[in-house]
């Protein structure tokens, strides 16, 4: 079946432009082009898309008010922001609806590349497996009241780093959890943090908007009853893999915005393993053994009996919370990368080569067959000689987090 992907713009230069470019993809997907936002809804209430890529200035219903529309009447489909024009304040609006921006003008590659992108992390999250496994537990986290109360915030013309810190030190628990995590050797501060405020100015709104999710996940569910599963061991794996992820970031000099979204994904990308623990302890537990036991892979033993891998069941429900799309495709492919198509450096490189290397380099708990970087991905990037630098760095974090003991641990007491 042919993927269909609507072009929505009201001016018709722009969509017959489109329309050339992107003729050599007519064997694979199905293209619409409409030349507005009403035009848009009518032609998907009879002809399901799986992406909408809309212009964001036009007249009557902008490009914002149409994928608004989109995510509430058809939440499945893809939604892609291509603007030359987009201020300040149309960004901030569409934060919440669009699953990924482009600029005018745009290359023919850059589009194709993120149209398969979209559409492979969509079909790999789309098995008809998942879907039914999900619906079938009965314990799934919930977004973070706080989380969500910082977003709001953040979505604010008001918003200043003083009411972010003020937001969270209202749960005192989660303000002295916070502070714990960033005084760790995690962070290396030179000086003691006495403030979430202060955190908040230190190591920026994003970072700590993460540490916020990471605390009130692991905190929803103890599953004691899986023994050979540790919630401290994976709290401590999480924010290792997650604070080297940033760090590869940084050494391939990514920007910002992508040194957030390895750090929010290495944060989350075993959550899975947490829902499995918790809704399938007796199960699981078994699972654990065996892969350590018989030298086993864990992703392939639960894909085996579970009819999906903790990666996959991660992504897929926090695709449910709505987390950004580099953030879902970082997990879902964190153990495979080649799945994505991809071969350019992006927060799903950074969390496989993170989390290979802090596994390989220091394990915790029954992980079964070590598996190392997908070097033939990594070549295929025009990464393959970076990873001993990637690995010095790990190692560099080992040695800073050896000076402390256990700090997901104490985070816990």
């Amino acid at each position: 079946m042919k993927y269909h992907i609507l072009f929505v713009d009201d001016e018709p230069q722009v969509l017959q432009g489109l329309r050339r470019m992107l003729h050599s993809q007519s064997r694979e997907w199905e293209l619409h082009f409409t030349p507005g936002g009403k035009e848009a809804l009518e032609l998907m209430a009879t002809t399901p898309m799986d992406v909408v890529v809309s212009d964001m200035r036009m007249p009557g219903m902008d490009g914002v008010q149409l994928l608004n529309e989109v995510k509430e009447r058809f939440p499945k489909a893809a939604r892609v922001a291509l603007s030359g024009h987009m201020d300040e304040r149309m960004i901030m609006g569409s934060t919440k609806v669009v699953h990924q921006y482009l600029s005018k003008p745009c290359s023919p590659e850059t589009l194709i590349s993120v149209l398969r992108r979209l559409l492979a992390l969509r079909r790999y999250l789309a098995e008809e497996a998942i879907a039914c496994l999900s619906s079938s537990l009965e314990h799934i986290p919930s977004l973070p009241k706080l989380y969500v109360a910082i977003q709001e915030e953040l979505q604010s013309p008001r918003c200043s780093l003083k009411k972010i810190g003020e937001i969270i030190s209202t749960d005192v628990g989660m303000s002295a959890k916070i502070l714990q995590l960033v005084n760790s050797s995690f962070f290396g501060m030179y000086s003691k943090v006495t403030s979430p405020a202060q955190a908040v100015n230190l190591l920026g709104t994003e970072t700590v908007k993460a540490l916020v999710l990471h605390v009130q996940v692991f905190s929803q569910y103890d599953p004691k009853k899986c023994p050979h599963f540790s919630l401290a061991r994976l709290s401590r794996h999480s924010l290792m893999t997650a604070t080297l992820a940033k760090r590869i970031c940084i050494t391939e000099n990514a920007p910002q915005d992508m040194q957030d979204d390895a750090f929010l994904a290495g944060i989350l990308h075993d959550v899975g393993k947490l829902i499995f623990a918790v809704n399938c302890p007796d199960l699981y537990d078994e699972m654990l053994e065996m892969v350590m036991s018989e030298n086993m892979s864990l992703p392939a033993v639960e894909q085996e009996v579970m009819g999906a891998n903790h990666a996959q069941l991660g992504a897929y429900v926090l695709g449910l919370w709505g987390m950004s799309d580099p953030v879902l495709e970082a997990i879902a492919f964190h153990h495979r990368p080649r799945l994505s198509i991809v071969n350019q450096f992006l927060p799903m490189t950074a969390l496989h080569a993170a989390n290979a290397l802090v596994v390989g380099i220091q394990p915790e708990g029954p992980v079964g067959r070590v598996e190392g970087p997908d070097l033939e991905y990594l070549d295929a990037c025009g990464l393959g000689g970076q990873i001993v630098a990637w690995e010095e760095k790990a190692r560099e974090l080992f040695g800073m987090v050896d000076t402390e003991t256990k700090p997901a641990e104490k985070m816990r007491k």
